[in-house]
């Protein structure tokens, strides 16, 4: 019998992991594959085992246990933490145990996010660079403190060095609600985080909310077709037709907004439920920035633009546009 290919996925219980497992379970490979997730919680163990996934009980802070398997793996889905250097450097160690034992070069393909494009606008403005992940020579100017860009760096290097075949996702602001059987068996998180955050605080302040002016740009994606993004890629690299190192960063986008643009629908939806008076966003003031669970929202006042050519290249085809985004604000309470 035919040895399985070995798959591990990090991050499976979450937003975009979980999108990502339910493709693999429906892929072609699967008869011929063998699914490790890391699990965290061990009351999710059943549940996994029904879809036919083996599971590692442990988390991002287990780095013996994320190396050992790494170093048992064909594939690395890490879709868990994008900013944890320690998971990262285990995962990297066990794909380099992998390859001095078996000569192979095993396959990582990395969750980052094009907040490593962003700058410090606050919403004044938005700036003119398209950031273009077919242009490798443009991404090595964005300075090594740019968020994110300490780990993708790191996953560049072990392409670099030659015991890994490396690829970067870059997802933008996510929406849309994950659906499929992982979300009806109660494992995987069906939500975003940055539209329902801006929601949570408008709510609070009985107003739509932005940042500053709202004035800056984020480029946009459905769940559903980031997640679809992941598999053509994954198609692509088991063929060997995917750019990889520095060759190798994916930006996940259909098209881009300006964030008042998502508070103005925001405070509509608020408006039209009584919650506000107004139908038109304020800026946001000390008060809300000053909340301990507001802390991110600043974040949400800058920029981050690109296009999404090299997945385009190899056959992406994003259905979902910047008007399916704003239509489905209003569901985000």
């Amino acid at each position: 019998m035919a040895r399985k290919s070995q798959v591990f996925i990090t991050g499976a219980t979450g937003y975009i992991g979980g999108a990502i497992l339910l493709r693999l379970l429906e892929h072609p490979t699967f008869p011929t594959s063998e699914i490790t997730a890391l699990v965290r919680k061990a009351d999710k163990v059943p549940e996994f085992e029904s879809i036919g996934v083996k599971t590692l009980l442990g988390s991002y802070s287990d780095l013996e246990l994320l190396e050992n398997q790494a170093a048992q793996s064909d594939v690395v889905f890490a879709c868990a933490d994008a900013d944890n250097v320690q998971a990262c450097e285990a995962i990297l160690k066990g794909l380099k145990k992998r390859h001095q034992a078996t000569g192979t070069v095993p396959i990582l393909i990395h969750t980052s996010g094009t907040g490593v494009l962003v700058d410090n606008a606050e919403g004044m403005y938005a700036y003119d660079t398209i950031w273009d992940d077919m242009n490798p020579d443009q991404l090595e100017t964005l300075p090594d403190t740019q968020l994110h860009r300490n780990v993708d760096l790191m996953v560049i290097a072990a392409d670099n060095e030659g015991y890994a075949r490396t690829h970067i996702v870059l997802p933008s602001t996510i929406y849309g609600f994950a659906t499929g059987k992982l979300v009806d068996l109660g494992i995987q998180n069906p939500r975003s985080i940055q539209i329902p955050k801006l929601v949570e605080v408008s709510i609070v302040r009985k107003r739509g909310g932005m940042v500053g002016e709202g004035l800056n740009r984020w480029p946009n994606v459905h769940i559903d077709d980031i997640a679809d993004l992941y598999i053509v890629l994954y198609d692509a690299t088991l063929e060997g037709k995917a750019g990889h190192g520095r060759e190798g960063l994916y930006f996940g986008e259909n098209g881009e907004h300006v964030l008042k643009d998502i508070s103005v629908k925001i405070a509509e939806a608020l408006n039209d439920l009584g919650v506000s008076d107004s139908r038109e966003p304020t800026s946001f003031d000390q008060q809300d920035y000053s909340r301990p669970e507001n802390r991110f929202i600043r974040y949400l006042g800058t920029n981050s633009r690109c296009k999404a050519n090299r997945a385009r290249a190899l056959g992406w085809k994003p259905r979902f546009t910047t008007d399916d985004m704003l239509k489905s604000v209003k569901d985000e309470g």
